[in-house]
């Protein structure tokens, strides 16, 4: 069974043939941490007073909600006027278009919930519109009301069910015009962008979420939990110091990534990037193709310019 209770309960229609679903949230925030301010000297927390200047604390049946036209000129509104106006609740998710799974720019994206059949009689039917989405790839999209406010549905197969995301309108997204319009149309050097897709070659792998740790917020717990029971408590979280913005020669950069520790052997002259790295993220050099693989190195240096001047091959041979 769910461990939740539903948010959302209709039907899921598509031309004639519908069936009865729940919707239950995706996400859960009980591993974040909340803190309520504390008054140190008496060790009550504090609470707030909704006060009017001039006149001080007012009670709830007094206050309305206001929309602000202009600078201290506001729409009064009571609650009674506002839920005449609520949409009336779409209790059916009418998949009105289908895209392509990529074609929906992660920008949209808003809310994710499991959507499960409510009941044995529509489950043929949720188990066909299932698997004909896995294996058309496309998306589902319609438009239901919650709580009140009307949202964009996305439907696509998730495990043995199906996942509704819920989208943004395009009036709530701000233009990205204004934020990159200063970025240079100047393309990157061709040899710099090879060993930046090299780097991006070696460290590809299948994304695994449990890989990655909310270390801060485990921190903050083992922090409560020591001083919960009475013992001082430090807990440290390793941050990485930021760049300090000094100037960087990025070909060295990009060229040391390649060939420290992990990154894998340092690239091959003439061969692509995934014969350098045989297509493995990394890996150690075998004894035989180490010396082929620094000679090979060593050649494609000759032909290459740094920031301080020809590479040092050349110059050796100059000499």
């Amino acid at each position: 069974m769910p461990p939740s209770r539903p948010v959302w309960s209709g039907h899921v229609r598509l031309s004639l043939v519908s069936f009865a679903v729940k919707l239950y949230p995706a996400t859960s925030s009980t591993s974040k941490l909340s803190f309520h301010q504390v008054h140190e000297p008496s060790g009550k927390r504090i609470r707030y007073e909704k006060v009017v200047p001039g006149i001080g604390p007012v009670d709830k049946d007094e206050i309305v909600k206001g929309y602000e036209v202009e600078k201290g000129n506001y729409v009064l509104l009571t609650q009674e006027e506002i839920d005449e106006v609520k949409i009336e609740a779409r209790k059916t998710l009418e998949l009105v278009q289908f895209v392509e799974a990529c074609e929906i720019d992660p920008i949209y994206f808003d809310r994710p919930y499991y959507v499960v059949p409510d009941d044995e009689v529509g489950e043929d039917a949720f188990r066909v519109l299932r698997d004909a989405l896995r294996r058309s790839e496309k998306v589902g999209l319609g438009q239901l009301v919650m709580r009140g406010r009307e949202y964009i549905g996305a439907l696509k197969p998730c495990s043995r069910g199906l996942m509704l995301e819920t989208l943004r309108f395009e009036d709530e997204l701000r233009r990205a015009d204004p934020y990159f319009s200063e970025i240079a149309d100047s393309k990157p050097d061709g040899e710099l962008l090879s060993l930046a897709e090299e780097l991006i070659e070696r460290k590809t792998r299948p994304f695994e979420a449990e890989t990655f740790k909310d270390s801060y917020s485990q921190a903050l717990k083992t922090l409560v939990e020591k001083k919960a029971k009475g013992r001082k408590a430090t807990v440290a979280v390793d941050e990485e110091e930021a760049p300090s913005g000094e100037v960087i020669d990025l070909m060295a950069a990009l060229k040391q990534s390649l060939g420290d520790g992990k990154g894998g052997r340092a690239r091959s002259g003439g061969g692509s990037s995934r014969k350098a790295s045989g297509n493995k993220p990394s890996g150690r050099q075998s004894s035989g193709n180490k010396s082929s693989s620094t000679k090979s190195s060593g050649t494609r240096s000759s032909g290459t310019k740094s920031s301080g001047g020809k590479s040092r091959s050349r110059s050796k041979k100059a000499a």
